[in-house]
């Protein structure tokens, strides 16, 4: 498996998608859209003034981040979940596979083609994304950051979609999967995790009967995986403020960053009730296990991916088109 091989693959794919324009028209509503969005959002915290930190900026960066995030994962699917099939329905896979071409190099050249497309989804964001790092609201490596987990994201995506345009006959099946694999990673995921919360807790007896403690630190791993939770706690997050009552010196969270906000509850549930240390600034990181989970299901889609185009086939499924 050569770079070579990975890089012919992936141009003849763009070259395929672009033969039409309607790339080039959507990608240009999808940016309007987006930004314009993320401009009127902007307007309206700066007409509400909610900011802790007296900054529009920051909820704007966090806000836009998470909108554009679930959005781009809305539209991946699209993008890998024909890729497979699709060219098997119009007779054009069985040329890549007499060529010699390895499966792993037809897998990821075609991996990187959708892969890339979602990247351009994300830099055509960018305009509403860069301005709070123009005004100095967020920092430059925290953009950074949270940027490339989002990329890292929407491969994993693209990868999954792809596998399954690799599994099923049709490509309306994969895509419907897909579109399946990131709601339950979404929505799944959460839902998991309140079925689950019953299960984890233990009778703790005292003079009035008792009562049920849950002990959210058994199961917290269940909200690891989802795309939203890793994004936002492996963000770097704005510092907490010091809050003075009275004799009374207190921290408080900045209420403006939606990033920071969720990451500090997953670190809460990940602590659990049985965890919390009086000096302990933040919990243990969430995003670390999230994350790998997340590669790990890309590299097996990728895996069986590849093992799908090896040649030759000493069994067609019905429905497939060799030719």
């Amino acid at each position: 498996m050569t770079a070579r091989g990975i890089d012919l693959v992936a141009r003849q794919e763009i070259r395929t998608r672009l033969r039409t324009g309607r790339w080039k028209v959507l990608l240009a509503v999808w940016c309007l859209v987006v930004n314009g969005l993320g401009l009127l959002f902007r307007l309206a915290l700066e007409y509400d003034d909610t900011s802790s930190y007296g900054e529009p900026g920051v909820p704007m960066f966090g806000g836009v981040l998470l909108g554009v995030l679930v959005l781009t994962l809305l539209v991946t699917p699209a993008l890998g979940g024909q890729s497979i099939n699709g060219d098997r329905e119009r007779g054009t896979l069985a040329t890549l596979q007499v060529t010699r071409l390895t499966p792993g190099e037809i897998a990821l050249g075609k991996l990187a083609a959708s892969w890339g497309t979602g990247l351009v989804t994300l830099l055509l964001t960018l305009p509403s994304l860069l301005l709070p790092v123009a005004e100095g609201a967020v920092g430059v490596g925290r953009a950074l950051v949270v940027l490339l987990v989002t990329a890292l994201l929407i491969g994993v995506v693209c990868a999954v979609s792809q596998a399954w345009s690799a599994l099923v006959a049709r490509s309306v099946t994969s895509i419907l999967l897909s579109y399946l694999t990131v709601f339950g990673l979404l929505v799944g995921t959460p839902l998991l995790f309140a079925l689950a919360l019953p299960l984890s807790s233990d009778r703790v007896a005292d003079s009035s009967g008792g009562y049920d403690e849950e002990h959210t630190e058994r199961i917290w791993w269940l909200l690891a995986p989802n795309p939203v939770v890793v994004l936002a706690d492996a963000a770097p997050r704005l510092p907490e403020r010091r809050v003075v009552v009275g004799d009374v010196v207190a921290t408080q969270a900045p209420q403006s960053d939606p990033l920071g906000g969720i990451s500090r509850s997953v670190r809460d549930i990940r602590a659990g009730d049985h965890g919390y240390e009086p000096d302990r600034e933040d919990g243990a990181a969430v995003w670390p296990w999230g994350l790998g989970f997340d590669l790990v299901l890309a590299g097996g889609a990728v895996a069986l991916t590849a093992s799908r185009l090896r040649t030759p086939l000493y069994r067609v499924p019905r429905g497939v088109r060799v030719a």
